[in-house]
């Protein structure tokens, strides 16, 4: 078919995402699937029950723009009581359609032309293509190795007047490290005094490992009065498919936030909201959530022992790098490929996550699975 005009892509490096790609993978040569970051296990009973329960109860229409009220007052409890901080439920809350529309839309809330945005990397693939839909500009700054952290000076280098967000992540997708109390102490002193505006992507709090404690921008106050922080009800309740997260921040931001907000998707899920609400105020078992999902990295990494991969243990999140310099010297795509086609398991090579591809041979792995699927992908790699 021909077409009269010529449509000049917004986004003309960006192609179909990794995840997308390295999952046909998997199902096309039937390789066990530990790419793309979700669980192959069931959702609470109760909780199902509980939504269930709330659509034959006929809350099935629009919810609040911001949110049903119920929901927005357990969140803001539940901040007070893990972390201290206290948002209003009726101006500083909003629930969101996953954490990538909340992501989306805290940027174009306060992103325009010509800013910049600095953002740490390898990062997550949403970051840069809605800083460059909004028109800003991506600056960016290289985790240092071995352990990917943050080395402030560089932050320091490149802050400019053009300057307009910060975006962290912690724990880290994909590298799994989480960042520190002098890690927020740093981050203060560079954006005390500023305009600069922070996003704070900490959809997995609740997955941290080894006596660590998830760090929240909220708990520190010069921090929060300047940050969107976004949360997600799918990576803290195994539902990934339904795209339920949230977002906090303080008025002035919310404000705006809300405005772009409404016209993305309006409102969220509501049945699902309304259990929600339910199941939280009854339910905590957020809090045993780091014990289960250290068992499963603990036991995919005993699966891997007599291997030829390298690893240190993943500090949070659910996923799990994995060293391959030992077995071949290959790009981290092309072995990634390769090993889902030969060796039946599917991961995701590191270098996508950086806007010049910087291969460390390193492959990620997501263990938010049965311990049936780990063993059995545990055996293949040891067999490579």
């Amino acid at each position: 078919m021909k077409y009269p005009n010529t449509i000049s892509s917004k986004l003309p490096k960006v192609g179909t995402t990794i995840f997308t790609v390295m999952s046909a993978l998997a199902d096309g040569h039937k390789a066990i699937n530990l790419s793309q970051g979700f669980p192959n296990f069931n959702v609470n009973e109760k909780l199902i029950s509980l939504i269930n329960q709330k659509m034959k109860e006929g809350l099935n229409q629009y919810a609040p723009m911001q949110g049903v009220l119920k929901l927005r007052e357990v969140l803001c409890e539940k901040m007070e009581k893990l972390y201290g901080a206290n948002y209003h439920p009726d101006k500083e809350i909003n629930i969101t359609s996953g954490g990538t529309q909340a992501i989306y839309s805290a940027l174009t809330a306060v992103v325009r032309q010509g800013d910049e945005v600095i953002v740490m990397e390898p990062a997550y693939d949403c970051y840069v293509p809605a800083i460059e839909l909004n028109g800003g500009i991506p600056i960016y700054v290289q985790l240092k190795s071995p352990n990917h952290t943050i080395d402030w000076n560089d932050v320091k280098k490149i802050i400019s007047p053009r300057t307009k967000v910060i975006m962290i992540n912690t724990p880290h997708n994909p590298m799994g490290s989480v960042m520190t109390v002098n890690d927020m102490h740093e981050l203060e002193k560079i954006v005390t005094g500023t305009n600069i505006i922070l996003i704070s992507d900490e959809v997995y709090e609740h997955i941290i490992f080894d006596g660590l404690k998830h760090e929240s921008v909220c708990k520190y106050p010069r921090l929060a009065e300047r940050s969107f922080i976004i949360f997600s009800f799918g990576k803290t309740y195994h539902a990934t498919g339904w795209k339920m997260g949230y977002c906090f921040a303080p008025e002035n931001l919310m404000t705006e936030f809300r405005r772009v907000h409404q016209f993305i998707v309006f409102t969220s899920n509501t049945p699902f909201q309304h259990a929600l609400a339910e199941y939280i105020s009854d339910c905590d078992d957020y809090k045993e959530l780091s014990e289960f999902y250290q068992q499963k990295r603990d036991f995919f990494l005993k699966q891997l022992k007599g291997s030829r991969f390298k690893f240190t243990p993943a500090s949070g999140s659910y996923f799990q790098l994995l060293d391959y310099s030992a077995i071949t010297n290959e790009k981290d795509t092309d072995y990634a490929v390769r090993m889902t086609k030969e060796n039946g398991v599917a991961s995701i090579p590191t270098s996508v996550f950086y806007h010049k591809p910087i291969d460390n041979k390193l492959l990620r792995f997501c263990f938010a699975k049965t311990d049936e699927t780990l063993s059995k992908a545990g055996e293949k790699l040891c067999g490579i």
